[in-house]
């Protein structure tokens, strides 16, 4: 029987990627990054998810695990996890007895969302994995379908890893996801009965596609009895249109300048993004990751994100930090919470 959607329903949540904007020091991104998981925990929002980027001068989340712990243990109640675990990183092995401490330190508040790239360049993940050879298409689901094997303690008579116990307890694992920018991860979320999370800001022109069709393929499991998707998108939320559009500029900036290969500028300021001269390629690269930001006020951002969930049946849209100020950030999170009555 097909899952039925419902709007009234939606929740909302924060992925952090903990940036280090307006120059300031390691110590503080981590510190802002701890003040808004709190806030919104306070405010009613579902959850709060850590990115894994590596070798990176102006992000702190290299390891969302040690993230999760560190904000399960500073709020009361938001669910806390990984946006994501980034497969070809790490042993399979050492996610499970990872979760599986997080599990049992915070039960039923914890998230592994996983992801079937690198999310880095090649000799970083050589370093990360201590292996020259690369984790890619067949080998990276190989790579999942041990962690699954891990938790649920099933791997085939005979494999080496038969015998070996991640945790003491059986019980001892989160809720999964599977991350996506395409139709990849959609299928695998979908066919294992996962819960699926949808990088709109990396490929908003899939979002609608992808989410409606992983609603369509999910396939019941002991993950998931329905399906459950997320979508991930940049909003920026000011109690006018004009101040949120002037809050989104070093956003939308960095994006122009992701696009056209220059990804190793600092996060634009305020200051710099109001009066940065665009390219012909960058004001082409902004025109078409347009649908990745959700700016305006709160009755504005409100019904265009209703109008996105309904669209692509979403359960949950996830809010991409990407404000450089960190006041209005908050901001930002209280005019969500308060116009969709968290």
């Amino acid at each position: 029987m097909k899952e039925e959607y419902s709007i009234s329903n939606l929740k909302l949540s924060v992925l952090d990627g903990v940036g280090l904007y307006n120059g300031e020091s390691a110590v503080d991104a981590l510190k802002h990054s701890t003040e808004a998981a709190q806030l919104i925990d306070r405010l009613g929002y579902t959850r709060v998810w850590f990115t894994e980027h590596h070798n990176s001068k102006h992000q702190m989340s290299t390891s969302p695990d040690l993230l999760i712990a560190h904000i399960a243990a500073m709020t009361k109640s938001i669910r806390v996890g990984s946006g994501g675990i980034m497969l070809p990183n790490h042993s399979a092995l050492r996610i499970v007895e990872n979760f599986s401490i997080l599990e049992a330190l915070h039960p039923g508040r914890i998230d592994l969302g996983m992801g079937r790239a690198s999310g880095t360049n090649a000799i970083t993940n050589a370093a990360l994995r201590n292996s020259r050879e690369p984790l890619r298409g067949e080998a990276v689901m190989n790579q999942l379908m041990e962690v699954l094997a891990f938790f649920n303690r099933e791997f085939p008579e005979g494999h080496p890893y038969q015998s070996i116990s991640p945790s003491p307890d059986l019980s001892l694992r989160p809720d999964l996801y599977m991350l996506g920018s395409s139709d990849g991860g959609m299928q695998i979320a979908a066919q294992l009965g996962m819960g699926f999370a949808f990088a709109g800001q990396i490929n908003p022109t899939y979002a609608v596609p992808m989410l409606r069709k992983y609603r369509e393929h999910f396939q019941p499991s002991r993950y998931f009895s329905k399906p459950y998707s997320i979508l991930s998108v940049i909003i920026i939320c000011a109690p006018t249109d004009e101040e949120a559009e002037y809050l989104a500029a070093p956003a939308i900036l960095q994006w122009a300048r992701w696009g056209t290969g220059q990804i190793h500028h600092a996060p634009p300021t305020l200051e710099e993004a109001e009066t940065h001269e665009y390219t012909i390629e960058e004001q082409q690269a902004v025109k078409e990751g347009e649908g990745r930001f959700i700016i305006g006020s709160p009755e504005r951002v409100k019904s265009k994100l209703q109008a996105l969930a309904m669209e692509a049946q979403a359960d949950e849209i996830m809010a991409v930090n990407m404000i450089t100020d960190h006041q209005a950030q908050l901001q930002s999170y209280k005019l969500l919470a308060d116009i969709f009555n968290l």
